[in-house]
């Protein structure tokens, strides 16, 4: 294999046309030039340069070679420099995955301070649900994955793919309009017993979590509509179609509708960041400064 350091030495001997040039450009003895240049050639198989008493030239193969040299050179400290953005948290690229309900607030929250402070980064985000795009985190496809995992519906991040706990999330009752439930603090499922729900699907199976809270109380909701959009969930509650569990972020500021605490346990979320310790991308560990910033915010705005 050629040396790229031997390279070099062939390129500044075809830029100055001499020994001598090329060692005062490289900071070396015309002697350690010489020594290199017959070094090349016998890696390289074929002579390189042509020496005369008081001269010295390159061979068509040593002209054809430092041009190449010139190239392999320049690709070279590309890729020097590419690294070195890589290895500095203010350039370099962060792929990050998200659900739908964190991409309303908490995750523009932080991306609105991250960017301000490392505007060089290139950001490249996916939208998914957390079990989709897990493997992603687990392959490095994805840098962090933004996740949420119900208290009654567990699940295990793939090997090598640890979670940061960033804060837990209630769950909602939510009403429409004057409903006669939404003049209580809180409400127990139960007592909306006989109410069409709207819910959603279940992460690996075809149930709910509001179905796993009812079966702890006793019954099952007759089920009028099933979307994991929040958006949708509210337009059927705000016309009347039902009443729905929805977590906090999918609630927040949500108009025409009453919004109630459910008595009820283990009806939260639990919100996380999923990446891989291993991972070396210090834009990473950047940004997860900046999520725990925005999580302890979203905390307090969500009381």
């Amino acid at each position: 294999m050629l040396s790229s350091h031997r390279l070099r030495v062939l390129l500044e001997v075809f830029r100055t046309g001499s020994i001598a040039g090329a060692a005062r450009n490289l900071r070396l003895s015309p002697s350690a030039v010489s020594h290199q240049l017959s070094r090349l050639e016998e890696e390289a198989g074929v002579g390189l340069v042509e020496r005369a008493a008081h001269s010295l030239r390159l061979t068509a193969a040593g002209r054809r070679l430092a041009t190449r040299a010139h190239e392999v050179l320049d690709l070279i400290e590309a890729a020097e420099k590419d690294l070195l953005a890589q290895a500095r948290a203010d350039a370099g690229q962060l792929r990050i995955g998200f659900f739908a309900s964190a991409g309303y607030r908490l995750l523009p929250l932080a991306l609105s301070t991250f960017t301000a402070r490392h505007p060089a980064v290139e950001l490249d985000l996916v939208l998914g649900q957390p079990h989709d795009l897990l493997p992603d985190v687990e392959r490095g496809a994805l840098d962090v994955l933004v996740v949420f995992e119900h208290a009654l519906d567990p699940w295990k991040p793939p090997k090598g793919v640890e979670v940061t706990h960033l804060f837990d999330e209630p769950q909602l009752l939510v009403l429409p309009l004057g409903h006669p439930a939404g003049q209580r603090p809180r409400v127990r499922l139960a007592d909306l017993a006989d109410e069409p729900w709207i819910t959603t699907y279940g992460t690996d199976t075809p149930v709910s979590v509001l179905e796993r809270a009812s079966a702890l109380e006793g019954f099952s909701p007759t089920i009028r509509c099933r979307s994991d959009h929040y958006e949708v969930t509210l337009g059927l509650v705000r016309a009347g179609l039902g009443v729905a569990l929805v977590p906090c972020l999918g609630a927040h500021g949500a108009s025409g509708i009453q919004i109630c605490q459910v008595d009820a346990p283990k009806l939260y979320r639990r919100i996380g960041a999923a990446s891989r310790p291993t991972n070396p991308n210090p834009a990473l560990r950047s940004f997860l400064d900046y999520l725990r910033d925005a999580s302890s915010r979203m905390r307090i705005a969500l009381r």
